[in-house]
């Protein structure tokens, strides 16, 4: 019982970070677009997006921190396991 509780935390640890990767992946790559065509129209603008488009980046990356402290925590401090 003990070895299949560690099987399901490491495939549980792995399901986090892959799964947890494709949205702020997705997310990102919508807002570095959306900005760049924002830029791309108001040129004088940049400055004012740049700034926006990195505190908007690091909102949606806290949701793959999340999922990468989960997947360590299921790895290394697993309170399933003795």
């Amino acid at each position: 019982m003990e070895n299949a509780v560690e099987i399901i935390s490491v495939l549980g640890a792995a399901l986090a970070v892959s799964v947890g990767a494709i949205g702020p992946a997705l997310g990102e790559g919508r807002a570095v677009a959306a900005a760049m065509e924002a830029i791309a129209r108001q040129p004088e603008a940049a400055g004012t997006l740049s700034r926006t488009l990195f505190v908007g980046l690091a909102m949606i990356e806290t949701m793959a921190i999340y999922c990468l402290v989960i997947a360590l925590l299921l790895l290394y401090a697993n309170p399933f396991t003795g």
